[in-house]
């Protein structure tokens, strides 16, 4: 059998290219791998992982030639690829829109690990929870396995918890896949981007994981979990892994994908819970200090520039990742406020605004949904009015006027 990322590279077309800088019309970069071609967008691979997908009329003219100029190459068997085992989507099953909120999420059952398969020569090894399977290049013991299933399971309930239908990425197995690296070398080799301690792959629907994230390390001829690790980094990872497609969308994608994936990551965890009742403070110090840890916070401090809300919404996922802290600090802000303090603080209008990603709007036709009625004027008020309460102010800078 083949090591792991010949695996990965036939699971889908590969196009010869390497990590150059786009140049959109407007004279905006980014640095990004270009990954497929999907009809007239580009797929873009992120530094951070991510692929998103960006209009080809919307380049240069010179990257709009080196799109067209590019070969591109098979799976080494030359046949057609099949990502029908990877493909994230959107499950038939029942959403949870009319559950009530948690306050506390307790994940206190026993994973009940299986072994599905050792093969020492082929250096996988494939283990299985309730809702995960876990594909490894070393042989791991059960209590190991099951020391970090745990909070894979958890962050599953979660999310799934969370009365906003998180019922995506289910591959057709009905398991969400998890590829761990013994060596972060091989993690790297794989695609995961260096200075990561985990990264979702969207195209093939699977979480990549360097054991040492986990606080796997090896004693001996064997392995030990480190139960103290701070596991936030992939808790927003496998909050990915479960977000419908519908909500990577013009308007959605960035500022509410990535606020919600740093909501549920910053919520406290331990042993298998979460405490929702009492995320707001971690929220807050991630948001405008350096975070529980003195390492991972945003660091925004309490007063807070941003664009006018609709240029701030409708911004590309390249837009916002030219200002990781800034978007991610303030994506988290923002979907905390839909999620708890916007109107009567039951999270309605952000639960119609995912219906109508669902039902195929995007843009400014889902936003007007949010809106329920405001101007994006009003909205800014009311976000500077309840954020205000709990000390963190914003402003927000005009948009420039138009002829």
């Amino acid at each position: 059998m083949r090591p792991i990322i010949l695996l990965l590279l036939s699971c889908s077309l590969v196009l010869a290219a390497e990590p150059r800088t786009w140049t959109d019309s407007q004279d905006r970069k980014v640095e990004a791998t270009l990954v497929r071609l999907d009809g007239s967008n580009v797929i873009l691979k992120l530094a951070n992982g991510r692929e998103v997908p960006y209009p080809l009329e919307k380049l240069s003219a010179e990257d709009q030639k080196y799109v067209q100029n590019l070969h591109i190459e098979q799976p080494e068997n030359g046949e057609a690829a099949d990502t029908s085992d990877g493909k994230e989507v959107v499950t038939t099953e029942p959403v949870n829109f009319d559950s009530p909120w948690p306050e506390r999420v307790n994940f206190k059952e026993d994973p009940e690990i299986q072994v599905v398969e050792e093969d020492a020569d082929a250096k996988r090894f494939v283990y299985e929870s309730q809702n995960y399977q876990y594909v490894c290049d070393v042989r791991l013991s059960q209590s190991v396995v099951k020391g970090f299933a745990v909070m894979f399971e958890a962050t599953n309930l979660y999310c799934t918890m969370l009365p906003i239908g998180l019922n995506g990425g289910h591959p057709t197995t009905g398991k969400n896949k998890i590829l761990l690296f013994e060596h972060k070398k091989d993690y790297v080799k794989a695609g995961a981007p260096p200075s990561s301690a985990g990264v979702f792959m969207p195209r093939l629907g699977l979480v990549m994981v360097p054991l040492e994230s986990l606080g796997v390390k090896p004693v001996g001829s064997s392995y030990m979990l480190d139960r103290s690790k701070d596991n936030s980094t992939l808790c927003h990872e496998l909050t990915h892994q479960l977000t419908p497609e519908p909500y990577d969308a013009p308007g959605s994608l960035g500022w509410f994908t990535e606020g919600l994936a740093e909501y549920v990551a910053n919520t406290p965890y331990r042993n298998g819970s979460f405490d929702v009742r009492f995320n707001l403070k971690s929220i807050i110090q991630t948001a405008t200090a350096y975070g529980s840890d003195d390492v991972s916070g945003r660091a925004l401090g309490e007063d807070i520039t941003l664009p006018d809300m609709k240029t701030y919404m409708m911004q590309t996922y390249p837009e916002f990742l030219s200002t990781p802290q800034l978007s991610y600090g303030t994506g988290m802000l923002m979907a905390t406020y839909f999620f708890q303090m916007d109107g009567d603080g039951d999270a309605k209008r952000i639960k119609a605004f995912l219906k109508a990603l669902r039902s195929g709007k995007e843009g400014e036709d889902a936003l007007a949904v949010l809106l329920d009625g405001r101007t994006y004027k009003q909205l800014e008020d009311d976000i500077t009015r309840a954020w205000s309460k709990k000390g963190i102010k914003f402003t927000f800078k005009p948009a420039p006027e138009t002829d």
